[in-house]
């Protein structure tokens, strides 16, 4: 069981600490010291702009992580807490709140079995409020001693030396860090460390075996330098020589140990997201989200922290330092209230926080240069002519068409892996197959989209007389980058490009790495075609190892997220968006109902339609609503023969079930989208009945209702709220294609701005442009010499051939 007092370990003069004393079996061979002389080679790489560092360090441990998303295999991790961090506003005292939570965060690795170690500042801060609190105290006493009156506000408290504060807050700090991994079940150890403690190569043998010892018994060791006998820095030197990183501050601190005990990850938290190409807060500050050895030269640093002894300058050489002797580094914000509770979990769960330092670059853009290429090519793409972009699309579907054998080759591809792995459902592997007859309608439907793309950006919608000479016009404009996230279905690809490259937008693809061969040629295949005009910045296909998480927090890049694929994927991509608006629909829960006065010719054939064409679609019918009348009638039993044919599993609604003796499995969830050959039948009172029922349990994608009632049927056209209500019709309607819109980047089930299947019209926004001749406000008050008119004008009409 673990101990539950708190281990306080002194590297001392005889370089012991108790617990190395106490030891009683020979150091196993995970604790063997390997001497600095013999981390040196000749083939090590060099990095001669840190100044502080004369020879590199290598590591047999093996190279650090080269993308974020490996960090979640991190097994030993260093988690530097800066001054700022954990030091209240005011300097005087911890910022416990957030201490709280970064012990709640390292206890919950250490709890994983990671091998957690804190370096951690605040003895300096823990002390001076305890030191001010003991002066203030006791100058009142002699004051009320003297004067025989408290005249505690005319008292100043004299500047106190640091050492003296760190060596009154020391203990304090540490009992704290003891109390809050209590709670934890967890035993902390404190090490304080000098230089010197580095220098002495017997203390270095004692430092490496007791973190060792304190790691193989579940510990978490808290490191700190030793404040009160350390002395001033000497900056930018090493000592006399011997080839390790200068202990100057807590940040050299963690990248030397996290070097000496082969860590994976050192996370340094400070009161700053990151890197920054320039100081933070100027006004074209951007941060980096990932930092490659060689970069320092476009970066511009400001002054350091208003607390502790480095900066973010000082802050990197100790990254790149690290980098080079094998451990990975992030350097990310401690302080902000909304992230830091979950910013050291987030970073080792891979997800996009803070700058990642790493040695492999790759070969194109990253992400946030691609959103930048798309908005930049989207706003050239808006620029030209409606019969350019119209000649863009037009060339697209031809290339689709005449380089058939091409795609179809490569989708076999796709095929045969995702078969041979077994890891698509069904349903999304007939979302991922192309064929020659789906190559031709996506053709069509490209065809369709360049012949109304002549008629969408700039169009007119409202012109208004404001007065004399003042003309206001109401004109569509694109919306600006898009991200579009798609699973399996690569003749998304083509689709969604030609809709944005109609309405001016830029785009950001995100396929699965299921199509990724069909996606590909695609791709290319519509580079190629914005090529015609110059603009292939455009449209992006997102290629890095980005998550969707990370492309969903770019919310100053993209001004739209569309997800296509799964209920699960929009539902995880509205949860995962940071103030990016998602236009799609969680789930695709459509209803058909069964009038009693329906005909029962028209009643099998939708039926069969609506659930059997394809039942991976979100237009799919998943509940089958049926009028109580019908029940033991013959058109209810040419129902369940039909269903039963087409091999199509039944699952009874509770109703429908308490008309049976035997009847199928009840349903668990009357909110259920199957997505297979599977739905729910349930029996209703009449069309009231039917229109409560789908209010209650339909996603307010698609419903339909099948009676040869005209009265009937548009109650039911009027009163249910769906994006998509149908009459004596397939539920499979419910497409952008077939509705004559060429091809729709989705269906909205919202209720601001488009709903429904989105085509261009729903790609586009609108701004106002308002023509004067030295008009001003001040012109139409009570005194002024001019009025208001707001006459309506009429609205131009396009030529369109």
């Amino acid at each position: 069981m673990l101990c539950r007092a708190a281990l306080s370990c002194r590297m001392g003069s005889r370089g012991r600490c108790l617990l190395s004393r106490l030891r009683t079996t020979a150091s196993p061979s995970h604790m063997q010291y390997i001497p600095t002389s013999g981390l040196i080679s000749q083939n090590a790489r060099q990095w001669s702009n840190i100044p502080f560092i004369t020879m590199p360090l290598i590591r047999s441990h093996g190279k650090p992580f080269a993308h974020r998303s490996e960090l979640k295999h991190a097994k030993r991790i260093v988690v530097k807490l800066g001054s700022a961090v954990v030091t209240r506003g005011d300097e005087c005292g911890l910022a416990l709140g957030r201490l709280a939570s970064i012990v709640e965060q390292v206890s919950v690795l250490q709890n994983q079995g990671r091998e957690m170690m804190i370096v951690t500042s605040g003895a300096v801060a823990f002390g001076k409020q305890r030191l001010r609190h003991e002066i203030l105290l006791s100058q009142s006493v002699r004051q009320a001693l003297h004067s025989g009156q408290n005249q505690l506000k005319d008292m100043q408290v004299p500047v106190l030396e640091a050492r003296a504060c760190a060596a009154a807050g020391q203990s304090g700090l540490m009992a704290l860090y003891e109390a809050m991994f209590t709670q934890y079940s967890i035993c902390a150890a404190q090490i304080l460390v000098t230089n010197l403690d580095f220098h002495d190569e017997q203390k270095r043998r004692n430092l490496n075996g007791t973190l060792h010892e304190l790691l193989r018994m579940n510990i978490v060791p808290i490191i700190n330098t030793n404040d009160a006998v350390v002395p001033p820095p000497e900056p930018n030197s090493d000592l006399q020589g011997v080839n390790v990183i200068s202990i100057k501050d807590n940040d050299s601190l963690a990248a030397r140990l996290a070097v000496e005990m082969k860590a994976d990850l050192i996370i340094v938290l400070s009161d700053v997201e990151g890197l920054f190409d320039s100081p933070p807060g100027s006004d074209d500050a951007k941060l980096i989200d990932i930092f490659y050895p060689g970069d320092q030269q476009s970066v511009t640093f400001g002054t350091k922290s208003r607390v502790g002894m480095g900066g973010m300058e000082a802050k990197v050489k100790a990254a790149l330092w690290a980098l080079q002797g094998g451990t990975s580094v992030v350097i990310a914000n401690g302080t902000h209230p909304k992230i830091s509770g979950h910013v050291i979990t987030d970073i080792v769960e891979g997800k996009k926080v803070g700058t990642f330092f790493s040695e492999v670059k790759p070969a194109g853009p990253t992400v946030e240069q691609q959103a930048e290429m798309a908005r930049s090519g989207g706003r050239s793409l808006a620029a030209l002519q409606p019969e350019q972009r119209a000649e863009i699309i037009y060339h697209l579907a031809d290339l689709l068409t005449d380089n058939r054998d091409e795609i179809l080759s490569a989708n076999k591809k796709d095929m045969e892996e995702a078969e041979e792995k077994g890891r698509l459902a069904p349903p999304l592997l007939k979302r991922l197959s192309l064929s020659t007859a789906k190559l031709n309608s996506l053709a069509i439907g490209l065809r369709q989209i360049a012949a109304s793309s002549q008629d969408s950006v700039g169009r007119v919608l409202r012109r208004t007389r404001i007065a004399k000479e003042l003309e206001l016009e109401q004109v569509t404009v694109p919306i600006g980058v898009l991200l579009v996230i798609f699973e399996s279905r690569p003749d998304c690809l083509p689709q969604v490009s030609a809709l944005a490259i109609s309405s001016g937008n830029g785009l950001l693809l995100k396929g699965g790495k299921e199509a990724s061969n069909s996606n590909q040629i695609l791709y290319r295949l519509t580079q190629e075609a914005l090529a015609l005009h110059g603009v292939k910045d455009a449209v992006q296909l997102v290629n890095t190892r980005e998550e969707v998480e990370d492309l969903c927090r770019l919310n100053k890049l993209i001004d739209l997220i569309i997800p296509r694929g799964s209920s699960q994927l929009v539902r995880d991509i509205q949860k995962a968006a940071k103030g990016i608006p998602v236009m799609g629909h969680s789930e695709g829960i459509c209803h058909v109902y069964v009038d009693s006065e329906a005909s029962v010719d028209k009643v099998t054939r939708i039926v069969r339609d609506s659930k059997c064409e394809y039942p991976a679609a979100c237009n799919a019918m998943e509940t089958l609503l049926i009028h109580r009348d019908i029940l033991r009638t013959p058109l209810f039993d040419q129902i369940i023969d039909m269903l039963r044919v087409e091999q199509v599993k039944i699952h009874a609604g509770p109703k429908f079930a308490s008309y049976l003796t035997f009847s199928p499995s009840e349903v668990k969830s009357l909110r259920t989208e199957y997505g297979d050959l599977e739905c729910c039948i349930e029996v209703v009172d009449g069309v009231q009945d039917a229109i409560d029922h789908i209010h209650k349990y339909g996603s307010s994608h698609t419903d339909a209702i099948i009676t040869d009632n005209e009265v009937t049927a548009e109650y039911f056209l009027q009163h249910v709220d769906s994006a998509c209500v149908f009459w004596n019709t397939s539920t499979r309607f419910s497409d952008g294609y077939r509705f004559g819109l060429g091809a729709e980047v989705g269906i909205s089930t919202a209720r601001i701005h488009a709903r429904g299947p989105v085509g261009i019209e729903g790609l586009l926004t609108t701004k106002w442009l308002l023509r004067g001749d030295n008009h001003v406000v001040s012109d139409f008050s009570e005194q002024g010499s001019m009025k208001y008119l707001h006459e309506n004008l009429p609205v131009p009409h396009r030529n369109i051939s």
